[in-house]
């Protein structure tokens, strides 16, 4: 484990020369809140090395070695928007493998999958809900960790070579980049919108007060006492809890039945503030924008679902690959702009 100044200055040499360089990540939502980075997981040529970025490190060398090459990755739509959102960390490139296998056809893409189809290794599923933020670490999350990465280059070079034999390794290259650029993009909080969680929509504007007053009680709570929200009160909870409070009902029987006292009186107190908003000021329910297809855009939605899925058909992937139904309804319309929706390849598919 790095976790001192002088073991990454040491490790950072080999870093630069390496010829490849695999990544994952490791955090603590499950534990923590809000989640942080606590393991970064690397594979270069002969070593497989854990960084410790809870010991106080200055990463800046790192994060400038990595920003100019191409990472090998899996799944990586969360490590990126973690690393950026926390160390402002965005790579040059990457490789996706689950990306890559799933524009092969492949069906089952998850990493023990496609090691144990592609390499013959069968991986142990390993600590997943470990808190990765303990420390030290055992030799059984060392392990996990470090698996995460290890055979990450020799999948990678499988997956290239189909790639290349289909014809399809532009196709990946450009959903990698666009992924890297979405993933580089954290959108500022919408206070309006943030607290009204799945659910809420039913509720009246009364309702809604309380609930906003208890989702920012429960957001404060748990940044206090470093745990994630849903374990203080599920998102049912807070919504049970809002209709009962504007029903004039008991609120006791739907707090947890270990509840701490100061807890309990903070739920109250969020609830005693939400009663008090004026109703002029409480918030107003959200209406969607509600759009009705004109018959011309049913029938071009109808065309372009039957290209989509025929071409699907013939080269054996998931046809939400080529447009997920909602860019499709997107396409029918009559000013649509498929450079804006689509990805050049996918565009090639589809005939636009």
């Amino acid at each position: 484990m790095i976790d001192t100044a002088d073991r990454l200055a040491e490790f950072l040499p080999r870093l630069r020369a390496a010829e490849w360089i695999a990544l994952d990540t490791e955090a603590d939502s499950l534990h923590a809140y809000p989640a942080k980075l606590c393991l970064l997981q690397f594979s270069i040529p002969g070593a497989d090395v854990l960084v410790d970025p809870l010991a106080g490190l200055d990463l800046a060398p790192l994060w400038d070695t990595l920003r100019r090459r191409e990472l090998l990755l899996h799944g990586s739509d969360y490590d990126l928007r973690l690393l950026r959102e926390h160390h402002e960390f965005v790579p040059h490139a990457v490789f996706d493998t689950m990306i890559a296998a799933r524009l092969l056809g492949v069906m089952k893409f998850g990493l023990q999958d496609l090691v144990g189809q592609t390499l013959g290794v069968a991986l142990e599923k390993g600590p997943q809900k470990a808190d990765w933020a303990q420390r030290p670490l055992t030799e059984r999350m060392e392990n996990y960790a470090r698996n995460d990465t290890r055979f990450l280059h020799p999948l990678v070079s499988k997956l290239r070579a189909q790639l290349v034999a289909k014809g399809r390794l532009a196709w990946l290259e450009e959903s990698c980049a666009a992924l890297v650029t979405e993933c580089a993009i954290v959108p500022p909080p919408d206070p309006e919108r943030e607290w009204r969680i799945k659910g809420a929509a039913r509720l009246t504007r009364e309702e809604l007060a309380v609930l906003r007053e208890l989702w920012h009680w429960r957001e404060k709570e748990a940044v206090r006492c470093n745990r994630p929200p849903f374990f203080l009160l599920s998102h049912d909870a807070l919504l049970d809890l809002a209709i009962a409070a504007v029903d004039d009902a008991p609120l006791d029987p739907l707090l947890p039945r270990r509840f701490a006292p100061h807890r309990r009186e903070g739920v109250l107190k969020a609830v005693a503030r939400g009663l008090h908003v004026p109703p002029a000021e409480c918030p107003q329910k959200l209406r969607g924008i509600s759009y009705h297809p004109t018959d011309a855009e049913h029938a071009r939605f109808d065309r372009f679902k039957a290209v989509r899925d025929r071409r699907a058909a013939e080269l054996g992937i998931d046809p939400t690959l080529i447009a997920s139904k909602q860019t499709l309804e997107w396409l029918s319309r009559k000013h649509s702009e498929p450079a804006k929706l689509l990805l050049n390849w996918q565009r090639g598919l589809m005939g636009l």
